[in-house]
């Protein structure tokens, strides 16, 4: 007993010593910080409780939507339960720094992400994903054994993240449910409407009980698809981007085939895009989700967002014009604007249709702009010619068929993207709404404008209205820049239930196949680093 005893003290005064180490190197700085962050994982007399309770943390990894497998998890459980190393340090060095190393991967992976998204065409401000440091937290999580709390930590704080690994949670329990062994029945004539009988009524109703939609009220299935039933695959329609009719067509039939595997696996995808997401530390900021085709106005509260706005956009289209994806800070709103006709478009569309139907050119409100800002009101041959050649540009005059509309909201980026009215807001009704060159427009432009100036004193609902109807074009510059960010999520959370949105632009493919590389890089790494000979035997 006595022996017992003197082990304890050993242990615990190794313990003490390992954080003062820690914190003396956290408070100091300097190239140590590793090693010394390495010696708490392990002591003469085995693996710390640190080194325990990172391993369970690390295999837990895939409730956060992260791979497992990046983390070396097989390897470090057996090294973490081997027992004591003190007739081997050899491999205990080993394990404390592959430990050490996957528990800073970890950090890093869940903070900011597990791949650079500008290497995706994706061009948030990196630094975002520079101001981390998961090594200062690492160390300050070890002295004051915190460890647990301090990987929640590192998670975003978008509560959209919070919600979406509950989200996770739930489908990962469904993926071996038997209600999705099988696909449903073809639906006879490729249509089911109410009141037509159908022979998968019960796999039907049985996987509408799993995902939320059915309330579990009976376990009696319907002769026929109606009632109930007939609410419930509205409710599953209507998040899952099909227009909730009841009836079951050729999209709602493939979207209720799609097992909960593939939705992990989407929910996962958009959990890591939620990474890349930079935070804004102003008091409000603009988020619009391309598949979704929505903006949300947030109100920033210490790290946290709020939902004041939400209204539809139309977005790039996307064979042609998709919208590209990045942040930056909104810095003037211009009333009545006018609209330079891009070279683009003026190129592909607008000269062609000058050439065939040259009174379109009055009939638009438009002008020509030579390159010292001499302005022509009349079309000419000549005037084609110069616009043909780069001499001259062709812009729209503000009023009632000015393609922004009576509102333009600028914030600076190289492809000349920006948030504006239109005159065609009969689009907004449609449940795919990819029409525009790329550029976003909104359905609710003064809720919007409002939204920006709650901030500007004097700049009332009114004030703004009369402002987007005088038809002069004036520009105001906000008194601090509002923080706009384009995204693109296919798994959202709104209102407490789970949407899933189509992959507009294909994105979900490309970033789903450039995560599946990274495990075997990463193991190929171990491989190298680790000499074959140092590792715990099998």
């Amino acid at each position: 007993m006595s022996r017992i005893d003197n082990w304890h003290r050993r242990c615990d005064l190794g313990r003490r010593r390992a954080a003062l180490c820690l914190g003396i190197v956290f408070i100091c700085g300097g190239g140590g910080a590793a090693v010394a962050a390495e010696s708490a994982w392990f002591s003469f007399a085995g693996p710390t409780p640190a080194a325990q309770q990172a391993a369970e943390l690390l295999q837990q990894a895939a409730t956060e939507g992260l791979d497992p497998r990046d983390y070396d998890v097989d390897w470090l459980r057996e090294a973490v339960s081997a027992g004591s190393p003190a007739a081997h340090p050899g491999p205990a060095s080993l394990a404390s720094r592959r430990l050490h190393r996957a528990v800073r991967l970890y950090l890093s992976d869940l903070h900011t992400g597990r791949l650079d998204p500008q290497q995706l065409g994706m061009r948030y401000d990196p630094a975002h994903r520079s101001d981390f440091d998961a090594d200062a937290l690492l160390l300050a999580a070890l002295a004051d054994e915190r460890l647990a709390e301090a990987m929640r930590s590192a998670a975003p704080a978008w509560p959209q993240y919070d919600a979406l690994r509950q989200a996770l949670a739930r489908y990962r329990r469904l993926v071996d449910d038997p209600s999705w062994q099988k696909n449903l029945p073809p639906i006879p004539g490729g249509s089911l409407s109410p009141g037509q009988q159908y022979a998968g009524l019960a796999l039907l109703q049985q996987r509408l009980l799993l995902l939320g939609d059915l309330e579990p009220t009976t376990n009696r299935v319907p002769e026929r698809y109606q009632g109930t039933l007939v609410d419930a695959v509205k409710s599953f329609q209507a998040r899952h981007g099909v227009t909730p009719d009841g009836v079951i067509g050729r999209d709602s039939f493939e979207q209720l085939n799609i097992g909960p595997a593939a939705r992990v696996s989407q929910i996962g995808l958009a959990m890591e895009r939620l990474r890349w997401t930079p935070l804004p530390l102003a008091p409000r900021a603009i988020v619009v989700n391309v598949p979704e085709f929505m903006l949300h106005g947030y109100e920033m509260h210490a790290g946290k967002s709020e939902t004041r706005l939400a209204m539809k956009v139309i977005v790039g289209t996307a064979r042609k014009t998709q919208t590209p994806l990045f942040d930056a800070e909104m810095r003037f709103i211009e009333f009545s604007p006018y609209w330079n006709v891009p070279p683009s478009i003026t190129r592909g569309e607008t000269l062609p249709r000058l050439r065939r139907d040259p009174g379109y050119f009055d009939r638009q409100g438009f002008e020509l702009v030579g390159s010292d800002g001499r302005v022509v009101g009349s079309l000419s041959e000549a005037g084609i010619a110069a616009v043909q050649a780069g001499q001259m540009r062709i812009r729209q005059r503000p009023g009632a068929s000015n393609a922004l509309g009576s509102i333009k909201f600028v914030f600076p980026n190289q492809d000349n993207i920006y948030l504006h009215h239109t005159p065609t807001p009969q689009l907004f009704k449609r449940p795919r709404r990819d029409y525009s060159h790329g550029c976003i427009r909104v359905e609710e432009p003064l809720q919007l404008a409002k939204f920006v100036l709650a901030d500007a004193p004097g700049w009332t609902e009114t004030r703004i209205d009369e402002a987007m109807r005088r038809g002069r074009s004036t520009t105001l510059r906000l008194n601090e820049p509002l923080p706009v960010i384009i995204a693109y999520w296919t798994t959202v959370v709104r209102d407490g239930r789970l949407h899933f949105l189509p992959d507009l632009y294909g994105l979900d493919a490309r970033l789903e196949e450039a995560l599946q590389k990274r495990p075997r890089a990463l193991q190929a790494s171990h491989e190298t680093e680790i000499p074959a000979e140092s590792r715990p035997s099998r």
